[in-house]
């Protein structure tokens, strides 16, 4: 398995989550786990996801998940577990 993290964060909108869903569904990443809140009218998801049976190599769909923030008006990244683990430890 090879886990990635991808997190949204922006102003509140309908279709944020049918959007990056459908993306993740065409490209063959499975959603391991999801966590999102709205406070305030601003949206934050965060999941973890298996990009192994994805055919795209990462930095792929890092630029494709930024475009589909661009359209949402919301920030998308996406990183490889490994780098998100070694980045936010205490």
């Amino acid at each position: 398995m090879k886990k990635a993290i991808i997190t949204v964060v922006g102003k509140d909108t309908v279709g944020i989550i049918a959007r990056v869903c459908s993306y993740l569904a065409e490209n063959t990443v499975n959603i391991l786990d999801i966590s999102q809140t709205i406070v305030d009218g601003y949206f934050n998801m965060m999941m973890i996801v298996d990009i192994s049976a994805s055919e795209k190599k990462i930095s792929t769909m890092v630029t494709e998940l930024e475009g589909v923030g661009n359209d949402l008006g919301v920030v998308i990244h996406m990183q490889l577990e490994e780098i998100f683990t070694k980045m936010h430890r205490i």
